[in-house]
């Protein structure tokens, strides 16, 4: 029964087949009919966008959902339109489904001998199947790339190492490796990296150690991800004096990494989770005069942040910054936010501060956190007079920015605040939320404001129409 339903819900073969009583088949048909134009691609010849990929949508459905793909594909009638962008456009759509997306490709090379399918189909094509693990299909794909001369891209190839490598499939990734020549695909830097990421997973060190010294026979130079997936690994294997030995060994060969090796170091340590280890290293090289990297800095602050040692995290900015370190915009959302959370109201103030005079003008999710703090510590007056500053001087506030100070304003019971911060919301075209409405009318009544309430029940009333 549920079979035959699906082929009545795809049954579009003409126009003269639909039913008013099915809405979304008769839909397919129409965009069907409006992009059946040789020019597919050139939509802006009476082709509408929105009929074109409701077309793709429809067809990625039959492809994702219909057992009977093909003989519900056939009775659509949609010959002119199959072309490589279409193709491309539904594999993309159905990258998680690897067999149907392997027989929509075969459908639409047998049935539409007008169709040539490119390098790009072909690819995507390969990295469904090696995302869902159809391997020997894989290859037969790869083959016929092979036998009409279609190269397959590096960045394509180490799409698929990368996917053996996390199955624990090594072997296959080393003959993929081997047989690059066969499909016309130069052993790159990048497909080098992948390999060692393969085996970097089944922590085979060795292996990778060698792939590495092979790299450098061959000619080709290591990068920053060379480094970091070998010290990633080690690192998460709790090895961290043999990453350490391998960056000095690569940096006396005269193969020094982009970014530096302690950074890389203290990355691969918080990549596995050794936050204590990480935080040791920093601070042994910041009492050497040594600054990190800001991303390194960031990801570490951030991490340490999550883990309630805030005090830390405020020192160490601190120390680095009068080091030399040059904070970015995420820096100083990352500090400001966790000075705040914590009540050190002056940090925040100061971090603040230091960002608008590096010529960042302040945006809703920088100075929040410094408000909310002010009104839970009961500041409410320095909190007005933060937010009138920033309102001038920041980017304009946002709805949730006023939500949240509105519901502060309640649980401080500066209801009269909270309404006119209401009015305020609506003079900037921001819809205050019926809660918000409801808590500070609520307030203003026990606080005996009655006229003042009603005002506000009134305003939300003409506000959402009721």
């Amino acid at each position: 029964m549920l079979v035959s339903a699906r082929l009545i819900l795809y049954r579009i073969t003409s126009a003269a087949a639909i039913t008013t009583t099915n809405p979304t088949t008769t839909i397919a048909v129409r965009c069907l009919k409006t992009v059946a134009s040789p020019t597919i691609a050139d939509r802006g010849r009476g082709v509408s966008k929105d009929d074109y990929y409701a077309t793709i949508h429809h067809i990625s459905n039959i492809v994702k959902r219909d057992i009977y793909m093909e003989r519900t594909l056939n009775k659509m009638c949609m010959s002119s339109i199959v072309n490589s962008e279409l193709v491309y456009r539904v594999l993309r759509n159905c990258c998680h489904c690897g067999v149907e997306s392997f027989r929509f490709f075969n459908w639409a090379r047998s049935n539409h001998p007008q169709y040539d399918p490119t390098t790009v189909e072909f690819e995507e094509l390969l990295m469904t199947l090696a995302r869902t693990r159809h391997w020997e299909t894989m290859w037969k794909v790869a083959h016929q790339m092979k036998s009409q001369d279609l190269p397959i891209s590096p960045s394509v190839v180490s799409f698929i190492i990368e996917h053996y490598g996390k199955h624990g499939l090594i072997d296959q990734a080393v003959e993929l490796f081997n047989r690059l020549k066969n499909f016309n695909c130069p052993q790159t830097t990048e497909i080098y990296n992948s390999l060692l990421y393969a085996l970097c997973e089944i922590k085979n060190f060795q292996g990778a150690y060698a792939l590495i010294r092979r790299m450098i026979r061959k000619g080709c130079v290591p990068d920053k991800r060379t480094y970091s997936v070998l010290v990633n690994g080690w690192c998460s294997a709790g090895k961290m004096k043999e990453a350490q030995e391998f960056l000095e060994e690569m940096s006396s060969k005269g193969f020094n990494p982009p970014v530096r090796g302690r950074d890389l170091l203290i990355d691969g340590l918080l990549n596995a989770g050794y936050l204590e280890s990480a935080k040791a290293l920093v601070r042994k090289m910041t009492k050497e005069g040594f600054v990190p990297d800001v991303g390194i800095f960031n990801s570490l602050t951030e991490a340490v942040c999550k883990s309630g040692e805030v005090d830390f995290c405020i020192s160490l900015y601190n120390d680095v910054c009068r080091l030399g370190l040059c904070p970015d915009i995420e820096t100083y959302k990352i500090m400001i936010i966790a000075a705040s959370k914590v009540d050190r109201i002056d940090e925040a103030f100061k971090i603040l501060h230091r960002s608008i005079e590096d010529g960042h003008r302040p945006f809703p999710s920088l100075y929040a956190p410094i408000l909310k703090a002010l009104c839970r510590t009961g500041q409410f007056d320095d909190a007005f007079s933060f937010f009138s500053d920033m309102k001038v001087k920041g980017h304009p506030p946002n709805r949730p920015v006023y939500t949240m100070l509105i519901k502060m304003c309640g649980r401080g019971g500066r209801y009269v605040e909270a309404a006119n911060y209401l009015v305020e919301m609506t003079e900037f075209s921001l819809l205050p939320m019926s809660q918000s409405f409801d808590m500070v009318t609520d307030g203003l009544k026990n606080c005996g404001k009655h006229d003042l309430a009603q005002k506000m029940e009134q305003l939300d009333i003409s506000l959402r129409g009721i």
